[in-house]
């Protein structure tokens, strides 16, 4: 089959890899029709090489249509469309019983001590091949896929592998009152979904925050207020105090993470990390590792006395200094996490099924053939051609 591959920094190339066979009972092949390429997946094209192998195939935004079932699975047949979180979660652990399919005991990968596997994610996340392909092996066939139905293009379900799934979560985890207040930092496919959820779920005032126009514009378009982080770099703080009778907003919602504009010092530790020997750069970076953290810092200026930040954004330091003494000072509640698919399928699948209330149907920007994948990867890094969602089709 032909997969997109890491090869190392930039450097991703689409290549014929064998076909993925069923190992286990449980196990199921998915022919993939679509497969998104996320925002993370960029962490991967610049940072975190040290924890790839050339030629691991990535990718964990996939849905498509069953090929083959084990013999154990009686959930989904050939035939079946389905989509696939990027959680490679059990569904009947502990964890997952609370609804935290992203620390799944089943797949945890504990030799790095951290939560569940991910496709197409790094030996941190288990290694598990990715979604970028023209064929897929996902495990816990009876638990994992969610079946979907036949009829409507793959733009209507693809994006409850993640992106819907996050943003909703981020909007949950940010805990807005009703008709109150919430800012949204960086507006490329998660911040502009949960700028679209917070609004669908009442939300009075919804702030958007990015320096790219046509993530502005967007976003704007959907009845947020839009404010361009070119022309308020240095007082962003006061406009949004300006418009919240001088408090800050109920919440804030950073979407940004690792990629925020920011310390000179963490970019600069970034790229040498990159240049280091793979064993010598994931000791750094287990032990020394400092991300840009200008996003969290905004952040707690933004939210008011009593409010909530919630982080969606991906970060990879291990010694990202906090300011703790303003966060004590303002009584915030910071809460973060890796989305759990599986806990808000009930929540979003009707969404979909009887409607499209939150614009899944036109929110790519971008739909390729797979075989112009390593163009897309470097566009999406540029933030060129007005990229903000690109699917990719097998």
């Amino acid at each position: 089959m032909r997969a997109l591959t890491y090869q190392g920094k930039r450097d991703v190339r689409v290549e014929t890899v064998p076909d993925p066979r069923i190992q286990d009972p449980t196990d199921i092949i998915v022919s993939i029709t679509s497969t998104g390429i996320c925002g993370s997946d960029l962490h991967l094209y610049e940072v975190l090489g040290p924890y790839l192998d050339p030629g691991d195939i990535l990718g964990h935004e996939p849905m498509g249509v069953v090929e083959e079932v084990g013999a154990e699975v009686t959930a989904v047949a050939p035939g079946d469309r389905v989509v696939i979180p990027f959680n490679v979660s059990c569904g009947h652990c502990h964890m997952c019983g609370h609804g935290l399919h992203s620390q799944c005991e089943t797949t945890q990968v504990r030799a790095y001590g951290t939560g569940a596997s991910l496709f197409g994610y790094t030996k941190l996340y288990g290694q598990v091949p990715g979604g970028q392909a023209e064929y897929l092996r996902v495990p816990f066939g009876n638990d994992l896929p969610i079946k979907v139905p036949h009829g409507p293009a793959d733009d209507r379900f693809v994006f409850l592998s993640d992106v819907l799934p996050t943003a909703w979560q981020a909007v949950e985890y940010a805990d807005i009152p009703p008709g109150g207040s919430v800012t949204v930092l960086g507006l490329g496919p998660i911040g502009a979904m949960a700028a679209r959820v917070a609004l669908h779920r009442g939300a009075g005032l919804v702030i958007g925050v990015d320096r790219v126009p046509e993530r502005l514009d967007r976003v704007s378009a959907y009845g947020a207020t839009c404010l361009d982080l070119r022309r308020h770099d240095d007082d962003l703080g006061d406009v949004v105090r300006d418009l919240t009778d001088g408090r800050g907003t109920d919440a804030v919602i950073d979407a940004v993470g690792m990629e925020a504009h920011g310390s000179s010092v963490a970019q600069a530790a970034h790229a040498a990390v990159g240049l280091l020997p793979d064993a010598v750069g994931r000791r750094v970076m287990d032990k020394a590792g400092i991300d840009r953290l200008a996003a969290v810092h905004t952040a707690i200026d933004l939210v008011r006395r009593g409010g909530t930040i919630s982080i969606s954004g991906v970060y990879g330091g291990s010694a990202d200094p906090l300011p703790l003494l303003t966060l004590f000072d303002k009584q915030i509640q910071l809460r973060m996490r890796q989305a759990n698919v599986k806990r808000w399928v009930d929540d979003l699948l009707p969404l979909l099924v009887d409607g499209d209330p939150l614009g899944v149907d036109s929110f790519a920007t971008h739909h390729l053939p797979l075989e112009e994948g390593p163009q897309a990867y470097e566009t999406f890094q540029k933030k060129a051609d007005g990229m903000i969602k690109t699917l990719l089709i097998p």
